[in-house]
Parts: structure tokens; sequence; C-alpha cells
């Protein structure tokens, strides 16, 4: 479950719930589908993103990177060693996730390894030579449903949703990787609400053809832009991972089913034992109980589920949570 702290005013949420599902809005837009002035946005918004409460950054799509192997492990470790090992995972730049589960014992954390020789060296070298790691899981992400990427925390509605989506439309033809377009991935990673000029720069390119560019990245799915915020300011204080079991021939439509759910944040199919993994954010326990009762059970293809709530989020989307090492 998440650790508590001083929640934003509901001005302050709302704006934070517009930069989860649009992490590249404009302050005007964001101002006119909330129904405030745009500089009342500007006012509200620069503070947090300059003590980083928000933070703006983006995830490579394993599909467009063929030597990426997206991996997530569950580790067991020795309880007095395991805010240790977290910390020494999210230190390492190919962790996407780490967060610490249960009562104390586990992390799950997920990768985007570079090739065979870096899942090898990570599972059958360093996880085997440290002593407080006592065992461990892998599970391969083999589909990562998109629809949960404009999860907005159940602040905003439905209408203020579909006006904040239309920003980045879908090119009409798939178009290849270009030898740019490393630089502005680059550096939308850094920050995603880097300015045009900027991408412009750092690419050696003009702002309109960076603008081009980043509206084919994002519309062919090469990379996710992405907001992090500590949910408990939004007043989400339960956070858990949930390893469910689906019948194969059910697992495209649970996964894009649950994708969709306002509560959940994260929904990707796997290997293993369990072959889909959500993260659901709620309210409360009340609120995570009656999402796994109404909504879960209401799915007919599950079979098996487990639920692992998390303690502490250390790392996500490629970001350390401040004052978390």
């Amino acid at each position: 479950m998440a650790k508590a702290s001083h929640s934003l005013s509901e001005t302050d949420s709302r704006i934070a719930a517009a930069m989860l599902a649009s992490p590249r809005a404009s302050w005007r837009t964001v101002g006119r589908v909330l129904g405030i002035s745009e500089r009342t946005v500007v006012r509200r918004a620069a503070p947090l993103f300059h003590d980083r409460t928000l933070r703006a950054t983006a995830v490579r799509n394993p599909v467009w990177f063929p030597d990426l192997i997206p991996l997530a492990l569950r580790i067991r470790c020795r309880p007095n060693q395991i805010s240790a090992i977290a910390a020494t995972l999210a230190r390492r730049p190919d962790t996407v996730w780490v967060d610490i589960l249960g009562g104390g014992d586990e992390i799950c954390t997920i990768l985007f390894l570079d090739g065979p020789e870096a899942r090898n060296s990570l599972l059958l070298r360093d996880l085997p030579a440290t002593p407080a790691i006592q065992s461990w899981t892998s599970h391969i992400l083999l589909r990562v449903f998109p629809a949960a990427f404009d999860w907005s925390g159940g602040l905003l509605t439905e209408a203020e949703l579909t006006s904040l989506r239309p920003e980045f439309p879908a090119p009409a033809a798939r178009s290849a990787l270009q030898h740019i377009d490393q630089a502005l991935i680059t550096t939308l990673i850094e920050d995603g609400r880097a300015s045009y000029t900027d991408l412009a720069r750092r690419a050696d390119i003009t702002p309109l053809t960076a603008r081009r560019r980043l509206e084919a990245l994002v519309g062919d799915q090469v990379v996710r832009l992405a907001t992090e915020v500590d949910l408990a300011r939004l007043g989400i204080r339960t956070e858990a991972l949930l390893w469910i079991t689906v019948a194969p021939g059910g697992l495209e439509e649970t996964g894009r089913r649950l994708s969709r759910h306002p509560q959940v944040r994260f929904a990707s199919a796997t290997t293993g034992s369990a072959n889909l993994l959500v993260a659901v954010a709620a309210a409360d326990l009340n609120a995570l109980y009656h999402f796994l009762n109404d909504t879960i059970g209401a799915l007919p293809h599950i079979t098996t589920l487990e639920v692992t709530p998390i303690l502490s989020g250390v790392k996500r989307t490629g970001l350390v949570r401040p004052g978390s090492l």
C-alpha cells in the first residue's frame, strides 16, 4: 500500500490527472477541458513539475526494439535486506518498475533487458551471486494492453478524457524508424514535456520536423509518453498487483476488458504460472475489495487469482521515486 503523504488540492489533483492521461497536453488544452483558465493551469502545474511532484518521461515499446526483452521478476529477499536490494535494482538503467510487495520480503521489478546476454547475466550470474536474494520467478511480458495508458485515477470524466486523447492522432500508415529518432526518444525519456525546440536541438533538426517525428513515434506506439506522481497525493492509498490465470482462449478479451477499467494502471499477458499481470490502484481497501469481487468476479475466463499488495513504489516508468533511495 502506498505510503501516506499530504494530498493535493482538488484543482491540483485534476491537473495532475490530466497530465497522467495526456502527458504533453498544452496548458490551454488542460484549462479548456477542466473548465479553468490557462493562467491557473500554468500557476498550479509549473511548481508541481519543478518540485518533481509530477515527473514527465517516456518508455520504449519493446515491439519496435526486437533486441529488448521485457521481463517481470518476483524476487524473494531476506526482509532486513529488501530495501537495499530494491535500491540496487532501481539504480539499474534497465529497470522500469521496482515495487516492494506483500509482507516486506518480496520485490516485483520490470526490466527491459538488452538482449539474451543481458538476460542471462542477470538470471544466471547477478541474482545467484546476491546472498540476500532467496529465490525468484521470471515472467516475459508477451503483450502489454495499451488501454490503461490514459489512466487518470478516476479523477476525470469520460468526456474530459475524450477531449484530451486526440492530441496525437495515429498516422495513416506505420512508418519505419529514422536515424534521428533515437535522439528524440532519449530526450523524451529525460523529459516527456521537452519543447519542440529542445527536441530539435538534441536531434539536429528543425522544430517542425521534431514535432512531426514525435507525433509519428507516439501515434505508432514506438514510445509511450507518461507522467508519474505519488498516487497517495491524489488520495489513492491502496495499490496491488494481481497475478491472474486465464483460460488461453480468453486471455485477449480479459486483458483488454481489465485494461479499460478506471482502477487499472497496467495490464500485460505474461509467461509463467499466471498469464496476466495487472496493476490496480484504488482509493482504499474497501475499493480494492469491490474491484476484486465485482470486476474480477464477473469475468468468465479467470481460473485463479493471487493478490499482492504494494507496500512501497521505489521506481515507476523508469523514474526513481523522490526520497525512495
